[in-house]
């Protein structure tokens, strides 16, 4: 079992939360898919999918994510969820990809273990890169989160690196998010691109021009 034991929602309750918000969204063909391209153009987006996780970490069900390659986007992010600028973010990594790229007990699930992090890998993916060179990953596992893996897979083959940040999806001073009027809350009040909520997506340009609701299904 892994941590995701709290609560979910179908995809038509989320929808439904969508149109009585009265925001633009749509459902693109694979949401996983959608995401590693709008990680690519280096957006940040705020992933809410499946049960809400238990614990102390951000493990795919509640996350921001950014793409790992940029150095400023461990500002951005902290700027996003408003905390202190040393604070780090965290890689998620492919689970079959982690010992090419990080030197540490594997695998690494649940983000509980400071690896250091290859000598050749340290300046392709600095956004998770502690100071020390080393980092805190979680190792995804396709059996285990496939929606997940198959973003990452997504984003490797455009960037040609199996890493993206993971940090979790909340701002200073508030709790993880955890239902979707706080996912909605959240994305509202900060700066991020996308929030990729099931299958659906929400875009900030539309959210913010006032758009309708229209569900692509």
């Amino acid at each position: 079992a892994g941590a995701d034991l709290g609560r979910g929602w179908s995809d038509a309750e989320l929808e439904a939360w969508l149109k009585a918000a009265a925001v633009p969204f749509d459902r693109p063909v694979d949401i996983a898919e959608t995401v590693a391209e709008a990680l690519a153009r280096d957006e940040i987006v705020a992933w809410f999918q499946g049960r809400a996780e238990y614990g102390p970490r951000a493990l795919g069900h509640r996350s921001l994510l950014a793409h790992p390659g940029h150095s400023g986007n461990l500002e951005r992010l902290n700027d996003v969820k408003g905390r202190e600028q040393f604070r780090p973010v965290a890689p998620m990594v492919l689970a079959e990809r982690a010992a090419e790229v990080f030197d540490g007990p594997l695998p690494s699930p649940y983000m509980l273990f400071v690896h250091d992090v290859a000598p050749q890998w340290r300046d392709r993916i600095p956004a998770v890169v502690n100071v020390d060179g080393t980092a805190r990953i979680q190792t995804v596992d396709p059996a285990a989160e496939p929606l997940v893996a198959r973003m990452l897979g997504r984003f490797e083959r455009l960037t040609g690196l199996p890493v993206v940040v993971n940090t979790s999806l909340n701002t200073a001073g508030r709790p993880m998010v955890d239902d979707p009027r706080d996912a909605l809350e959240c994305f509202g009040s900060a700066p991020v691109d996308m929030l990729a909520i099931g299958p659906f997506a929400v875009r900030r340009a539309a959210f913010f021009a006032g758009g309708r609701p229209d569900a692509v299904t």
